[in-house]
């Protein structure tokens, strides 16, 4: 009993690295402390414990992990710090390897273990380890991380495609849905608490209820859900797998106004050779036709993908044909990664490397060629009225205030900036675009 009003008495600090689903899973570790008397902090300063949600996806992420996992560590040796605790994928990647390389931390936790929080706190255990397998059976608090009008709904976790490059499935196992009803319940209290804007994440929502013996169980009867809940404005879909984008879903997203014209389909690569080796299960000729079947919507749909350049096998040919793609297809926004070869991926062990200096030089040249595509279709947007969703004062000048679209995700896409008129913070209000950058809108309020 002493020991665990001692620990109640500590201020906790959580860092969260990575993707929106990690963010999730950070608010929720939040919320459970919370819920159990724990102090949570928003200073690291004042912090007696600090607790690391990592991301390993790839060599950037596990050397930003290390990076700030050094970082902490070097305040507990300074004596700020009692207890440092390092949690998810990367401890899912490296596991005992870690002990050995860096002793300072204190825990290690492995992904699936955000609900266990409490005991790894309380128990004195170094590592808490297994294999992901955690189904929510039940509603989790949350202190959300995002501003309050905005909030990310995980509506799953882990992944069960293959893809010859990506680690997912390792480190966070095989996909599971989360009840409706358990999301449905969430939605309602983040909606309570202020927020207006919903961005539905998982590794790929299209996968939802696929796991589940119940077909009403599936992303399109979910939306019809949320569509009902009063005071949510914004649907935001991010992470659509290309094969499960439905007739149904995309009726839905053509006339219910609640749903973001805005769709995150990451396709990585347009070559059939490049797309069999990734396991994408799928070809160029399904690509083009999803998509323009998507531009034949009489709704408006911002698009943005994902490709990776340089992955092996990739021939100038085969780079000059997602060249050419990009440039006819004219995303909204692009995200273009550099390929990793990651140990225990099949890809690693594929012939014909792409040197990493030509790869670098496909991910600018692709860059520049959407800069290019959309400074144009932003030029194309002066003089039109949008929606924006107020977030707040300019961080350079608080004689200006930013916001974004509908057609633009937070975190990853440009923003609005406004110029003129009164706004309120957490309000999607009507904004005349008058300029246009590259990346952002300017506008003023009407």
């Amino acid at each position: 009993m002493e020991r665990e009003v001692a620990l109640i008495d500590q201020k906790i600090y959580i860092i969260s690295l990575g993707c929106p689903k990690n963010i999730v899973d950070s608010e929720y570790m939040g919320g459970i402390l919370s819920s159990a008397q724990f102090q949570v902090t928003d200073d690291i300063e004042q912090a007696d414990i600090v607790i690391i949600n990592t991301c390993a996806f790839i060599q950037d992420a596990v050397q930003e992990s290390i990076d700030v996992i050094l970082e902490t560590v070097r305040l507990k040796e300074e004596g700020n710090l009692k207890k440092v605790i390092v949690t998810g994928c990367l401890v899912q990647r490296y596991g005992y390897k870690l002990k050995r390389e860096i002793p300072e931390v204190d825990v290690w936790a492995g992904t699936g273990k955000f609900q266990k929080i409490l005991e790894i706190l309380k128990e004195d255990k170094a590592f808490f380890i297994s294999k992901p397998c955690f189904v929510q059976k039940r509603r989790i608090s949350r202190i959300r991380g995002t501003p309050f009008y905005t909030a990310y709904l995980k509506i799953s976790d882990g992944c069960s495609y293959r893809c010859s490059y990506c680690l997912i499935p390792k480190l966070r196992g095989p996909m599971r849905s989360v009840a409706p009803q358990l999301l449905l319940e969430e939605a309602k209290e983040l909606s309570k608490r202020g927020a207006v804007e919903i961005n539905l994440v998982a590794q790929d929502i299209t996968s939802y209820g696929k796991d589940v013996d119940d077909e009403k169980v599936c992303l399109e009867s979910l939306l019809e859900s949320l569509l009902n809940i009063e005071g949510i404005e914004w649907i935001r879909l991010l992470y659509l797998h290309p094969l499960g984008i439905s007739e149904r879903l995309l009726d839905l997203l053509e006339n219910e106004e609640k749903i973001c014209p805005y769709l995150d389909i990451p396709i990585q690569h347009v070559n059939n050779k490049i797309l069999a080796d990734m396991r994408r299960g799928y070809d160029k000729k399904y690509i083009l036709e999803l998509f323009d079947k998507i531009k034949r919507l009489k709704r408006r749909v911002f698009l943005r993908t994902t490709l990776l350049v340089g992955f092996p096998g990739e021939t100038d040919q085969a780079f000059q044909e997602l060249y050419d793609f990009v440039k006819d297809a004219e995303f909204n926004h692009l995200g273009v990664f550099v390929f990793s070869s990651e140990k225990g991926t099949s890809a690693e062990r594929l012939g014909f490397k792409v040197e990493k200096w030509i790869a670098n030089e496909r991910q600018d040249a692709l860059m520049r060629l959407q800069a290019d595509i959309l400074e144009r279709k932003n030029k194309e947007m002066i003089g039109k009225v949008i929606p924006v969703l107020v977030e707040g004062t300019h961080p350079e000048t608080e004689l200006l205030l930013v916001g974004r679209s509908n057609g633009m995700a937070p975190e990853i896409d440009g923003q609005v900036i406004i110029n003129k008129g009164y706004g309120i913070i957490g309000k999607i209000m009507p904004v005349l675009i008058t300029e246009a950058h590259t990346y952002d809108l300017i506008g003023e309020i009407l």
